[in-house]
């Protein structure tokens, strides 16, 4: 049978979970993740999993926070003042928000972290770094 390699078009259907069982993605109920292996479109951890499955295969993959969305970056934390947030934009804690960035007009989605009296805390990682992930994968062809 033919093993998944880089360069082959593959489509599988995964659970994406976290170390505590929380589930953060599944393609259960959906069409199959469809990609090209060995080329980045997926984190790396993800990639170098399905590389040798043959069709029909299952498996679980451990991904540290490495081979994932890498770790949390300080830098990506701000800190503004309540008072330059415009009185129409509504925050909590966990909220996300689309932030412009200056002068390119591009958007960039941010979590609210942490609110107080004068201040509101806006975090630009990625949701899921910092941590360790686990995918269970059925690989269901190779194309």
């Amino acid at each position: 049978m033919a093993q998944a390699k880089a360069g082959d078009k593959v489509n599988v259907h995964y659970t994406g979970r976290l170390t505590d069982g929380t589930v953060f993605d599944s393609s259960a109920g959906r069409e199959t993740l469809e990609f090209e292996l060995g080329t980045g479109m997926v984190i790396k951890g993800f990639d170098d999993g399905i590389a040798g499955m043959i069709i029909g295969e299952k498996k679980t993959v451990h991904i540290p926070a490495e081979e994932a969305y890498g770790p949390v970056n300080p830098d990506y934390l701000a800190v503004f003042p309540k008072a330059e947030i415009p009185a129409d934009i509504p925050y909590e804690v966990g909220m996300q928000l689309n932030m412009h960035q200056d002068g390119s007009g591009q958007v960039m989605p941010v979590t609210v972290t942490e609110v107080t009296e004068t201040t509101i805390t806006l975090d630009a990682n990625h949701p899921l770094a910092g941590k360790d992930l686990i995918f269970d994968i059925e690989l269901v062809a190779i194309g």
